[in-house]
C-alpha cells in the first residue's frame, strides 16, 4: 500500500470520528455519543469476528481440498504458495462460490484467520494470469487488514446513525450541557448520516485501489489485473450476481453494475475505467 493510499484512509477516518464527536453531540450531546457508540461496537463486534463464517455460508462456498477438488487445487495452490511468500503473510483458506458471475472476496478478522472465495464462473472464465492478478487483489486485503478497517469506518457510521435515531425517538440533547444548537442539531440529524455514509464508500474505494497497486506489484506487472477487471466488468454486466448489498464491498468488483453519477458517489469500488486508468499508469 502506498504512503498517500494510507494517508487518504487516515484521513478519510479521521473526518468519520470528527463527524462523530462534533454531530454527536449536537443531536445528543454527551450521553447520547456515548449511547450511539457503545450500541454501534456491540453491532459490529460479531460482525467482525463473524463475517468470515457469516458471508462464506451466504453464498454456499465450498472448501478447496485436494481430495475434492484436486484440478482447482493444483490450479490454486502454487499461485497461493508463491504470492504469499511474496507478500510475507500466512497461507488462507480457499473456497468457490457456485455461482456463474465472476468475482471473487476476502474475509477474515486478520492474515491468520483468512479466507479468499472465487466463483467457479471467475475460474472458468480466467486464464493463469488474471487469476493470480485477482488471488494477489484478495491477499492484498488481508495484508493491508482491510476487514479491520472497515469494521472501525462501519462502527463510526453506525454510531452517527444510531444517533440521528436517538434524536428522532427521543427528543435529542438529554444532558447538562449548555449552548446547544438546534439549527446545528437538525442538519446534523439530517445529514450526518449520509455523509457517514459517503465518507465510509471513500474508504472502500480508497482501499480497492490500494489492494489494486499490490496485486501489480506482488505479480511483477499490471498486465494481469488490467485484463482481469476488463474481464470482470464485461461479464458481470452480462451475468449479474444476486449478492447482499451488506457485502457488495467485499467482492473485487461490485456485484450488480449500473447507475449514474450519484450511484458512482455512494458505491463501494471506483469506476473500473478508473482502477484500469491507475494501473496503466503504473506501467
Amino acid at each position: 500500500m502506498t504512503s498517500a493510499n494510507a494517508f487518504k484512509t487516515l484521513l478519510l477516518l479521521g473526518l468519520l470520528t470528527a463527524l462523530l464527536v462534533i454531530g454527536g453531540q449536537a443531536i445528543a450531546g454527551r450521553n447520547g455519543l456515548y449511547i450511539g457508540l457503545m450500541m454501534a461496537v456491540v453491532m459490529n463486534f460479531a460482525s467482525y469476528f463473524f463475517s468470515e463464517k457469516i458471508a462464506l455460508s451466504m453464498y454456499k462456498a465450498q472448501r478447496v481440498s485436494p481430495s475434492e477438488h484436486p484440478q482447482l487445487h493444483r490450479r490454486l495452490g502454487p499461485m497461493m504458495q508463491r504470492l504469499c511468500q511474496r507478500m510475507g503473510i500466512p497461507e488462507p483458506k480457499l473456497w468457490v462460490i457456485p455461482e456463474h458471475s465472476p468475482n471473487a472476496f476476502a474475509t477474515g478478522r486478520n492474515p491468520r484467520h483468512s479466507s479468499v472465495a472465487f466463483t467457479a464462473g471467475l475460474l472458468e472464465l480466467m486464464d493463469d494470469n488474471e487469476v493470480e492478478a485477482v488471488f494477489a487483489h484478495e491477499l492484498a486485503h488481508i495484508k493491508h487488514r482491510d476487514i479491520l478497517t472497515s469494521s472501525i469506518a462501519a462502527t463510526i457510521g453506525a454510531a452517527i446513525t444510531n444517533l440521528a435515531y436517538f434524536a428522532m425517538f427521543f427528543g435529542g440533547r438529554r444532558d447538562d450541557d449548555e449552548g446547544g444548537n438546534p439549527m446545528a442539531a437538525m442538519m446534523m440529524f439530517m445529514l450526518g448520516p449520509i455523509a457517514a455514509m459517503l465518507i465510509q464508500m471513500a474508504v472502500s474505494r480508497t482501499r480497492e485501489y490500494a489492494a489494486d497497486e499490490a496485486a501489480a506489484k506482488a505479480t511483477g506487472t499490471p498486465h494481469g489485473m488490467i485484463s482481469a477487471l476488463r474481464r470482470l466488468e464485461s461479464y458481470s454486466r452480462r451475468i449479474p450476481m444476486e449478492a447482499s448489498p451488506a457485502t457488495a464491498h467485499m467482492f473485487i468488483i461490485k456485484p450488480f453494475g449500473g447507475g449514474g453519477a450519484l450511484s458512482k458517489l455512494f458505491s463501494t469500488h471506483p469506476a473500473t475505467e478508473d482502477r484500469i486508468a491507475r494501473l496503466m499508469a503504473l506501467r
